[in-house]
């Protein structure tokens, strides 16, 4: 029964991520780069703001916080194992898809997170709440829309935010220096209950030392491997470009994949890492101090520039140029294990490259934790009201002990499942209001520094 249960959720994972789903992300990619005269030339000044205090923005947490909170729940397992899967199954090439999504995909970041920020409410008690589930009902006024994208949002959070982090920390820790999963697990959930039970302003605080530092950690590791296979570095950036175009299996010398794997796991991973057009990250983008949503969507899209265009990329050429210095990495790797490949090509650094990886990986996923437990939260009180709050957040520590202990090998597909269905309403929501999005960028986009007169409205989602 079981086994029929994972052979139904493979099939339907890999239906919805088949040509039909990969068409409607990467048009609408496309479509937002266009729309917004290809807003990713602001990139340098989104990354300016994001270190610029704004004081007179209206907001709970500074623009730094929200966009590292995002990159919390982004920079996660996906681009570490997530990039290793994308390889494995989909061949070098998968590594160039990934970063076209992210190029492209910075433009619907910015779209959905200024449609969340525009249409953003005020709780009673002042706390800021938006996202695609208050744009869709209020922009829009789709209640029904709203309702699902918050319901396949709070699930999600279980799955993709949770319990496959969770798994990935225990079993990093397992591996590679011997502590036991329900060791793991205790010291997760009580990290993860300390850092959430004060909120959006708690979870920041955390996020604003943490991502730079782990960010870095980690890039340094993967420019250490790289300058190891320095003397395959040409050939290995060569052959993703020509296996991400190649038609012919086998074209990629020791990969036999061709350009609808490639393409497939490309994009499938690469929305999995940075998330563009799902409609996470633009729900703590809502918080955020800012005078205007032009502003703040700015500095979330960098978000997806440092996530996909610049840390998976790296992770790909890492990978990709282990392999093709040491062939023997993919035989003793498979589809299933991906794992294996990430950890060959870091134990190329004598002595401290498989800690590195798997401190790395911990760290990575403990973000994505933090990041999607306030996601989840969000979604769950839109639903239920405020009252639900503190329930789903003993639901959520829980859950990432359970993640600890036991095997999912289902949970990637399911989390694979609901990031398909996120993408539905909140896409809908980004093609219909982006006459309204992309007039908001032509007014501020040269007078970044004014201020939006309008109103966030006070809403009390407890009597609704």
């Amino acid at each position: 029964m079981l086994k029929i249960l994972s052979d139904s959720v493979a099939t339907l994972d890999a239906w919805l991520w088949g040509l039909p789903f990969i068409i409607i992300l990467l048009g609408t990619h496309i479509f937002c780069t266009i729309r917004t005269g290809f807003v990713q030339k602001h990139t340098f000044k989104g990354i300016r703001l994001s270190v610029t205090p704004d004081p007179d923005g209206e907001g709970e947490v500074s623009q730094f916080g929200a966009l590292t909170t995002a990159l919390a729940a982004t920079i996660g397992t996906g681009n570490i194992i997530g990039v290793a899967t994308a390889v494995a199954s989909g061949g070098p090439g998968a590594v160039f898809w990934m970063w076209i999504t992210g190029v492209f995909g910075m433009a619907t970041k910015y779209m959905e997170t200024a449609m969340a920020v525009k249409y953003r409410e005020q709780t009673k008690d002042g706390r800021m709440m938006g996202g695609a589930f208050t744009a869709l009902e209020r922009g829009l006024h789709s209640k029904w829309l709203a309702v699902l994208f918050a319901l396949f949002g709070g699930i999600a959070a279980f799955g993709i935010g949770c319990l496959t982090q969770a798994n990935s920390i225990s079993t990093a820790l397992k591996q590679n220096f011997g502590v036991d999963e329900k060791i793991a697990g205790i010291v997760v959930a009580i990290l993860t209950a300390i850092v959430i039970i004060g909120g959006v302003k708690s979870i920041t605080k955390v996020t604003e030392k943490l991502i730079p530092f782990m960010a870095a950690f980690y890039v340094l590791g993967c420019l250490w491997v790289i300058f190891m296979n320095r003397s395959v570095l040409g050939e290995s950036i060569a052959l993703i470009f020509k296996s991400a175009f190649s038609f012919q299996a086998g074209a990629g010398g020791v990969f036999g994949f061709t350009v609808a794997k490639a393409l497939r796991f490309g994009c499938a991973r690469g929305l999995f890492s940075n998330e563009s057009g799902m409609g996470s990250a633009p729900i703590v983008a809502a918080s955020a101090k800012t005078r205007n949503p032009v502003r703040q969507s700015m500095v979330s899209m960098t978000g997806t520039f440092w996530d996909t265009v610049v840390i998976c990329a790296l992770t790909g050429i890492t990978l990709v140029s282990s392999a093709v210095a040491h062939p023997e990495f993919l035989a003793s790797g498979s589809n299933t294990d991906t794992t294996v490949l990430t950890f060959h090509a870091f134990s190329l650094i004598p002595t401290i490259g498989k800690p590195v990886i798997a401190i790395s990986l911990a760290l990575f996923a403990y973000s994505t934790i933090l990041g999607w437990s306030y996601y989840g939260e969000r979604c769950a009180e839109y639903l239920l009201g405020s009252k639900v709050i503190k329930y789903y957040k003993v639901i959520f520590v829980v859950l990432s002990f359970v993640g600890c202990i036991v095997k999912l090998a289902t949970v990637w597909n399911i989390a694979d499942i609901l990031n398909g269905l996120m993408i539905i309403p909140n896409v809908i929501g980004v093609f219909l209001l982006s006459g309204v999005l992309v007039a908001d960028l032509k007014k501020y986009a040269n007078n970044i520094d004014d201020v939006d007169p309008t109103p966030v409205p006070v809403v009390d989602r407890d009597s609704k």
